[in-house]
C-alpha cells in the first residue's frame, strides 16, 4: 500500500519568508502498477554522493516532515538522482544561472545528485501528478521549477516571491521518501532583484531558501540562518542550515519505490 503527502513552503517578500504548509493527505492508495512507476528505477546499491561535513557544533535547524519515530527527517532517496526540469516561460535575464548555481550548492552540501533534464512546457498546478508516463516516461515526475506571473499565481500579487515543496510517498514497512516536488518563482520579482548591482546574490539566496524547503528544511528562529523566516544578511546556508542539510543527505535508500 502506498500513500502520498505534500509538503509546501512559501517565501514571502524581501523581508519575510513564510513557512511550509501542513502536510495534507494524498489520494487513496491504489495499485502501484496503475499509478506509480516500475519500482527501483535508477536505484543504486549505495548513495550517489556524500554530504559535506556539518560545521563543528552544528546549529539550529528544523525539518518540514518527520518519519513515524518523530525524530528522523523525511528526505529524498540518496541512492537515486533527483531529476528536475525548468519551464523557461517568463524567465528573467540571469534567472537560469541563478537556478543552476543554487542547485549545485544544494547538491554540494547534501550529497544529493541533481540531474537537469532540460526545459518543459508543463504548467505548475496544486494537484500535480507524481507519475506522468506520457510526458516523462516510466519514472517519478521530475522536480518542476517555473517562473510564474501574477496572473498565473495569485500568491505573487502579495509580497510572495516563491513557493516550494515536495511530495512524500510511503510503502508499507518502509520510511517516507520524497519523490518529486515543485518550485515556483515570481518572475517579475526576480527580474527586479537581478537588475540591481548586487541582486544576483540575493536572488540566489532566495532560491537556496526554496530549495532548502524542497529537500526538507523548515524555518528556524535563529536570524543568522538562511532558513530564518525574515531575510537578513545571510546569502548562503549558515551552520544550522548546513547541519540540517547534511542529515537530509543521508536518508534511507528505498529501492522498492
Amino acid at each position: 500500500m502506498l500513500s502520498v503527502a505534500l509538503v509546501i513552503g512559501l517565501s514571502i517578500g524581501a523581508a519575510h519568508l513564510a513557512g511550509p504548509r501542513t502536510p495534507t493527505d494524498g489520494p487513496p492508495a491504489v495499485s502501484q502498477a496503475a499509478t506509480y512507476p516500475t519500482p527501483g528505477i535508477e536505484a543504486a546499491d549505495e548513495p550517489l554522493g556524500t554530504p559535506a561535513p556539518a560545521p563543528p557544533g552544528g546549529g539550529v535547524h528544523e525539518f518540514v516532515a518527520l518519519q513515524d519515530d518523530g525524530v528522523t527527517p523525511v528526505s529524498y532517496d540518496p541512492c537515486r538522482p533527483i531529476h528536475y526540469v525548468v519551464r523557461p516561460d517568463n524567465a528573467p535575464d540571469g534567472g537560469s544561472q541563478v537556478i543552476r548555481d543554487a542547485v549545485a550548492r544544494v547538491s554540494e552540501v547534501t550529497g544529493l545528485q541533481f540531474v537537469f533534464d532540460g526545459p518543459t512546457d508543463e504548467a505548475s498546478t496544486g494537484s500535480r501528478p507524481l507519475y506522468q508516463p506520457d510526458r516523462y516516461g516510466d519514472r517519478w515526475a521530475p522536480v518542476l521549477i517555473t517562473w510564474q506571473t501574477e496572473a498565473e499565481n495569485a500568491e505573487f500579487l502579495s509580497d510572495t516571491v516563491g513557493e516550494a515543496g515536495s511530495a512524500a510517498v510511503t510503502i508499507s514497512g518502509e520510511p517516507k521518501v520524497f519523490v518529486s516536488g515543485v518550485v515556483d518563482l515570481d518572475a517579475a520579482a526576480f527580474a527586479g532583484f537581478l537588475a540591481e548591482p548586487d541582486g544576483g546574490a540575493f536572488a540566489r539566496a532566495v532560491v537556496l531558501h526554496e530549495l532548502g524547503h524542497l529537500v526538507g528544511l523548515d524555518h528556524v528562529a535563529d536570524p543568522d540562518q538562511l532558513m530564518y523566516p525574515e531575510t537578513r544578511n545571510a546569502v548562503d546556508f549558515a551552520s544550522g542550515d548546513l547541519a540540517g542539510l547534511a542529515r537530509l543527505g543521508v536518508g534511507t535508500c528505498v529501492p522498492h519505490l
